[in-house]
């Protein structure tokens, strides 16, 4: 397993408090970057409803998308985990919906990945396979296997994902998640590999680990497209 160090200390931004890794480079992979705030002699009004500014209307800027609002456009003070603010910001209506919806991954989905579920583990093209538990590391960022042998993958280094899914009844309906294929390259490698996972006995629980999983690699690919 890595030893990654989980220290973290809290900083003081022009947009709050946040609670960060010690090393910056230990960052959880679903994390953005505080923005730019847009110069305030760049927004002589509103950029929501464009109502000037003056000695009564004041700006604000939002903490996740840094653009200037009057305070009724920019009223919500939403969690924003993705940022590592201790809490609740202000945001724009926009981005607090967008907020809001990323706080079930984190208070749901998150808990479901790092409590783990069962695999049968197949590695490339070998004809052998492993039932293994696997489970996200505490800080995110790595996907830990663990059965008669022991292994890691480094999220940041997946390429893809595929969510392998089958028929929930023997009459049809609604697909269910039964397994996933992962291309990733091995941390001091740049040659790809083929991780399969197929539900091992308990499908339920592995249904739900994938379907958290599936929520992950957005926020992953979003992140990295910042």
């Amino acid at each position: 397993m890595s030893t990654v160090p989980d220290g973290k200390k809290l900083v003081r931004s022009p947009s709050g408090l946040r609670m960060v890794p010690e090393n910056g480079a230990f960052n959880s992979p679903f994390s953005l970057d505080e923005p730019q705030w847009v110069p305030d002699k760049e927004c002589p009004s509103c950029m929501q409803c464009d109502k000037k500014y003056d000695f009564l209307t004041r700006k604000h800027h939002c903490r996740r998308c840094g653009r200037c609002f009057c305070d009724k456009c920019c009223s919500k003070k939403v969690a924003l985990p993705r940022m590592c603010f201790v809490d609740p910001v202000r945001q724009c209506g926009e981005c607090s919906l967008v907020s809001q919806k990323e706080m079930e991954f984190y208070d749901k989905q998150l808990k479901v990945l790092m409590g783990g579920g069962s695999f049968i583990v197949t590695l490339g093209t070998s004809k052998t396979s492993e039932t293994m538990m696997c489970r996200l590391s505490n800080n995110h960022r790595y996907l830990f296997f663990d059965g008669e042998s022991h292994f890691e993958v480094e999220l940041s280094r997946i390429s893809s994902m595929q969510v392998l899914t089958e028929e929930s009844t023997p009459e049809g309906g609604n697909a269910r998640a039964s397994g996933m294929l992962l291309h990733y390259k091995s941390t001091g490698s740049q040659d790809p590999q083929q991780l399969r996972m197929e539900a091992a006995d308990d499908k339920k629980t592995a249904s739900s680990w994938l379907a958290a999983m599936h929520k992950a690699a957005k926020l992953l690919y979003e992140a990295r497209d910042r």
